[in-house]
């Protein structure tokens, strides 16, 4: 069971749209796939059209119901989900005076049957707190969705100083899996500037696979679908099933 944590603290940079169409892929090749949303705006948990009343990732941290009791069916075949709630948004206020809050999920998910998915995917919220934390104490790798915008190139150098922070005090095995080209528009000069910016500093772990700019990918929400379902011979979606493939190829 692998636990892959998708993480930027930059809004608005596909995290989301990530996670749902990467394990919509993985599904799709026959690979069982579990998604945890941490985030409480449960972007990932109305997309793939779950019952948010009958608890969700919240029980992970107050209480000690079995997770896989959390898990529920999603709307996107051979995709479980474990779905996020509001009440994540008081996750401090709810473990105060609590030991090891960092590595809860960690040890909950250790607990789990590895044999029952071949890959979990964390959804986080887009903030460096303890929900992200847990997430990066709890994975073995991670991925990081940047949009080719130079504002995004910001927020990826705060995010590599939790990084390195967490793999020194909570999760050593931590590795970077990779930087994914979001929404890229290479018609436009800006974008090819970002685009090459990022590789020259990151080199080898910016994915050849990117993610393109596009209006199917943003109309798939609406209607609850991946856009390998919503419009499967897409860009959108050749360019996400190029990219699960070379996530595997990276993890094996």
């Amino acid at each position: 069971m692998r636990v892959i944590t998708i993480a930027n603290q930059k809004g608005g940079c596909a995290k989301t749209t990530t996670v749902v169409n990467i394990a919509a892929c993985l599904a799709e090749i026959k690979l069982r796939v579990l998604v945890i949303d941490l985030d409480p705006q449960a972007n990932a948990s109305q997309w793939l059209d779950t019952d948010e009343s009958k608890g969700g990732s919240v029980e992970i941290f107050r209480s000690q119901q079995k997770m896989d009791d959390l898990i529920q069916s999603s709307g996107v075949k051979g995709v479980d989900l474990i779905p996020a709630s509001q009440e994540l948004a008081q996750i401090e206020k709810l473990l105060a005076g609590e030991l090891s809050v960092e590595t809860i999920l960690k040890r909950r998910i250790l607990k789990m049957n590895s044999k029952e998915y071949d890959f979990v995917l964390i959804d986080t919220p887009p903030t460096l707190g303890l929900l992200t934390l847990n997430a990066l104490a709890a994975a073995k790798e991670l991925l990081i969705p940047v949009t080719t915008h130079v504002m995004t190139l910001a927020g990826v150098a705060q995010l590599m100083n939790t990084v390195a922070n967490v793999q020194e005090l909570l999760n050593p095995d931590l590795k970077i899996l990779g930087f994914i080209p979001s929404r890229v528009d290479l018609r436009t000069r800006h974008s090819q500037e970002v685009l090459e910016s990022l590789i020259e500093r990151f080199g080898d772990q910016v994915f050849k696979s990117t993610v393109r700019e596009s209006v199917r990918l943003a109309e798939a929400p609406s209607y609850s679908e991946s856009i390998i379902k919503y419009d499967k011979k897409s860009l959108a979606a050749n360019d996400y099933r190029s990219l699960a493939k070379e996530i595997l190829r990276r993890v094996r």
